[in-house]
């Protein structure tokens, strides 16, 4: 197994998938990182813009990208693809990118959807990752192992995420004064996590047609997803357990649970978590992650990790916010 380090660098890194992408990356064993570039903060301290990190990096942000390994595109939906059309990448480099652009699988691009509890053997031979949303994360998480086992049926699907899943350019939605005591629904059964979802699925489970009712939420919390999804069984489903646990035994990150979970469990981890209840053939699969990791930078370097072969979980031994 390959222990020789490797260059990162991010584009984008001011936003809040930039941020922590460059918390996770600092602290990596086998990644030093040579650039993280931000047009609108070229210059500053990457400290200026996340306080946190004062003491731990002297970097400052470049307007222009340097060279590296490892890209990981931090940039908001369409901003990537107008990125790699400007500029010129090493062919040799790996390309990790955030956004929405490339997840859908088409002729025009080669990338690879990153979910690496579906796709694992083809995220390690990739070059060009598309990292999947955080909403499409969780809900697919809880439902692979049906999917895998041909039991899926129509799906009705509710999660509620935090603000910084809403990016942080300030919105009206965003401001503390309407979302704080506060829970409203948008993007109801047309959240643009669908497509990649149904893509997913159908191809675990060739010729599921049936309809993914999703309704999102907003919380009036900062980080965070929990998401349940309800399925009707037309079959099977005495042992669910042990399904998903069979399912999810080689993935470090996914864990079943037989007891209740709750969102603070894998909030600033690289888990998800599920649990299931089921009364008859009804049944019901909670399942949360951390938007900003497993939803986005964690679940990046996961990818990272696979490509150059580096144990999963390097850099992603992350402490829980327990209380």
């Amino acid at each position: 197994m390959s222990q020789k380090k490797i260059s990162a660098g991010i584009i984008g890194g001011a936003g809040y998938t930039g941020g922590e992408m460059f918390r996770l990356l600092i602290n990596h064993p086998f990644v030093d990182i040579s650039f993280v570039q931000s047009r609108s903060n070229a210059g500053k301290p990457v400290t200026s813009v996340h306080q946190d990190l004062a003491g731990e990096t002297v970097l400052k942000f470049s307007e222009k990208p340097g060279d590296a390994d490892v890209w990981f595109l931090c940039l908001g939906h369409g901003e990537s693809e107008k990125f790699l059309a400007e500029h010129t990448i090493p062919p040799a480099a790996v390309i990790i990118d955030l956004s929405q652009d490339f997840r859908l699988r088409n002729d025009r691009h080669d990338f690879i959807y990153g979910l690496p509890e579906a796709f694992r053997n083809s995220i390690k031979k990739a070059r060009h990752i598309a990292n999947p949303g955080c909403f499409a994360t969780a809900i697919q998480l809880g439902l692979l192992p049906l999917a895998k086992a041909g039991l899926l049926t129509t799906v009705h699907t509710t999660g509620i995420t935090g603000s910084t899943g809403a990016g942080q350019k300030l919105q009206e939605t965003t401001h503390f004064s309407r979302r704080a005591n506060n829970i409203s629904a948008y993007k109801t059964l047309q959240h643009q996590h669908l497509h990649e979802i149904r893509q997913t699925l159908t191809e675990l489970q060739p010729g599921f047609t049936e309809q993914i009712h999703f309704v999102p939420w907003r919380g009036d919390f900062t980080r965070g997803i929990f998401v349940t999804s309800v399925v009707t069984l037309q079959s099977g489903g005495s042992e669910l357990n042990d399904l998903y646990k069979s399912y999810y035994q080689d993935h470090p990150f996914t864990i079943v649970s037989e007891s209740p979970i709750d969102m603070k469990q894998v909030i600033n981890t690289n888990k998800c978590l599920i649990q299931i209840e089921q009364q008859d053939n009804t049944v019901a699969i909670h399942s949360a992650i951390d938007n900003l990791l497993k939803g986005a930078a964690g679940q990046a370097v996961q990818n990272m990790n696979l490509i150059f072969d580096f144990p999963e979980t390097s850099g992603l031994n992350l402490k829980p916010v327990a209380f």
